[in-house]
């Protein structure tokens, strides 16, 4: 399955990716209704830097995920995957292309929940929405911060 969240902020590539490596970034960026415990986190800026994040799903189980940087292109691009976590395959694509006085920040992400069928509709019904809902949030705090660097 595939995630696209695109937004556009009025500031500089530079700006927007420099957000990203902020060394309080990540607790910026998670929702205050996530549960999420930061076990240790990544840099960016080390391929191989690995965070290691535990949380509740669907507030019944406790799960850890650690997820590697294998891509890291400032200031237009990094990646990081999941090594083990929910998701039977997690990719995370952070793009920013400069555009007509701003920058479009895109967040790609291809994932499988694993379960064939029934991980599909569940993915569907309950991550798809969760993840959107993340995102928008994790937009609106990038966007605020970038501009008002400006």
């Amino acid at each position: 399955m595939r995630y696209l969240k695109e937004s556009f902020i009025k500031a500089k590539p530079e700006v927007v990716f420099g957000f990203h490596e902020l060394p309080d970034a990540f607790e910026r960026l998670v929702p205050p209704w996530e549960n999420v415990r930061i076990i240790q986190k990544a840099e960016i800026s080390k391929i191989g830097s690995k965070a290691i994040l535990e949380q509740t799903l669907f507030g019944l189980f406790r799960q850890k995920w650690v997820a590697e940087h294998t891509v890291y292109e400032p200031p237009h691009l990094f990646v990081d995957v999941q090594v083990s976590g929910p998701f039977k395959v997690w990719m995370h694509h952070h793009r920013f292309v400069e555009f007509e006085g701003g920058t479009f920040l895109r967040d790609e992400i291809e994932f499988d929940p694993g379960f064939s069928i029934i991980g599909e509709l569940g993915a569907k019904l309950l991550i798809l929405p969760k993840i959107e809902k993340m995102f928008a949030y994790r937009h609106e705090v990038t966007r605020e911060w970038c501009e008002g660097q400006s």
